[in-house]
């Protein structure tokens, strides 16, 4: 019989972690509960949408959305509402809100193709509006990187307006972001609806008309 290696020997710690069925349970009681706020998260935003006049893109479906959950994104398990939706070829107009265990929680604004030329206008004629409301936009080099800090992220703050634009400038793409810490009091008092629609209505400057 081959030997096993000692790195894949089962620790204690880790045989404790097997045989504890009510952290497993727990587990999955929470997975049900971040799944019912992110569906009233949707109501929500369905409502708002409803309410207001954006720059959507052609065959946009507002019916169209999307809840998934998983357990490597980079090894933590994550839960994630794509509401409004449309992806189509190289067009992209989507509202993502990403649980993301042991990490944050984000929402976040994603734009490709053709309604990134109008949003980019309004980026910068309403600026003001957007800067300074806890907005940040995205440096990764693709869509799908939700690490936030220095060279993943840049807040949009007033003062930062020429140095937003160096980085929007060459993009045909855009993504932004607002993070919250999952030990945030807003959190504990179940409100990450009314937190994911406030992010929405925030990114109306950009997205209307």
């Amino acid at each position: 019989m081959p030997s096993l290696r000692s790195d894949s020997l089962l620790t204690s710690d880790e045989l404790k972690l097997l045989g504890d069925r009510d952290l497993f349970r727990s587990k999955e009681r929470t997975i049900l509960k971040v799944q019912a706020l992110l569906a009233t998260l949707q109501a929500g935003l369905r409502e708002d949408l409803g309410k207001t006049t954006l720059l959507l893109p052609p065959g946009f479906d507002p019916a169209k959305t999307q809840s998934v959950k998983g357990e490597r994104l980079e090894q933590c398990p994550y839960q994630y509402l794509d509401y409004p939706k449309h992806f189509h070829g190289d067009d992209k107009f989507t509202f993502r809100s990403l649980c993301w265990w042991g990490h944050h929680l984000v929402f976040a604004m994603i734009v490709e193709g053709g309604q990134v030329k109008p949003c980019k206008k309004n980026f910068f004629d309403r600026f003001h509006q957007l800067a300074g409301q806890g907005l940040e936009l995205s440096l990764a080099p693709t869509l799908w990187e939700w690490k936030r800090g220095e060279g993943y992220t840049l807040p949009i703050t007033h003062d930062r307006k020429a140095q937003l634009a160096a980085v929007l400038s060459g993009r045909a793409w855009f993504k932004i972001a607002r993070f919250v810490p999952l030990d945030s009091p807003a959190l504990r008092e179940g409100r990450l609806p009314e937190i994911g629609r406030e992010t929405f209505r925030s990114l109306f400057p950009l997205l209307s008309p």
